[in-house]
């Protein structure tokens, strides 16, 4: 999912900063600077940061581009929100290239790819799990959680394998064969790793996961 410098054409690296200023402008705006006042909240976020550097660097690959690695967008965005999420992912972006000694050049595309659109859809999937499934425990637990990890990460792959094709670097069949069944197996990874901390932390510590009410989940039921 890691898009080096020059695989892709120029207009594509450069094209990219503009919807990221976009994101980055939104989020500044609604950012809930009140919650990072919080110490507790304050360093669970800068913890989570430590926490995903590691976890981006530890990665595979088949061909240039073609990498694999877990990308908890998911879990930030259940834990913090959409805006403080997009914070953290950059954040992890940006110490992953500059450890890995990777291109500033294609950093706009690459978090496009791996903190927005995982981001923006697992928000996206706790709205209709909330809108139209019971509000039950379980529910938000594997329907929001469990699957929604799945999913976020799924949806990347796909979005990830369509630059390469619309950019003529690999082939569909390709594609197809090489790369894309294999998010499969790492979606199945990011939903139990999110599922699992996500569960421990509404049981132990229900503060750090912000869209988690227990008057909506808990109470009388």
């Amino acid at each position: 999912m890691n898009f080096p410098e020059g695989l892709l054409p120029p207009v594509w690296y450069v094209g990219a900063f503009l919807p990221l200023a976009l994101v980055w402008l939104w989020c500044l705006r609604h950012l809930p600077w009140q919650r990072l006042k919080d110490p507790d909240i304050h360093h669970v976020w800068m913890g989570a940061i430590v926490a995903l550097v590691l976890i981006w660097s530890l990665r595979a690959g088949v061909r240039p581009g073609l990498n694999f690695h877990l990308l908890g967008g998911a879990a930030v965005q259940l834990m913090f929100g959409p805006e403080l999420a997009i914070a953290v992912l950059s954040v992890v972006l940006a110490a992953v290239t500059y450890n890995s000694h990777l291109s500033w050049s294609a950093y706009g595309l690459n978090a496009m790819v791996m903190v927005v659109v995982p981001v923006v859809y697992s928000r996206f999937h706790l709205w209709a799990v909330e809108r139209f499934l019971p509000a039950n425990f379980f529910v938000y637990l594997f329907g929001g959680t469990f699957f929604g990890a799945a999913l976020s990460i799924l949806v990347t792959g796909v979005v990830a394998n369509l630059v390469f094709f619309l950019t003529g670097v690999y082939s569909a069949p390709y594609l197809l064969d090489n790369y894309l069944p294999y998010f499969l197996l790492l979606a199945f990874s990011e939903a139990f790793l999110t599922n699992t901390a996500v569960t421990l932390m509404v049981v132990y510590r229900p503060r750090w996961v912000s869209t988690f009410d227990d008057r909506r989940y808990l109470l009388n039921k």
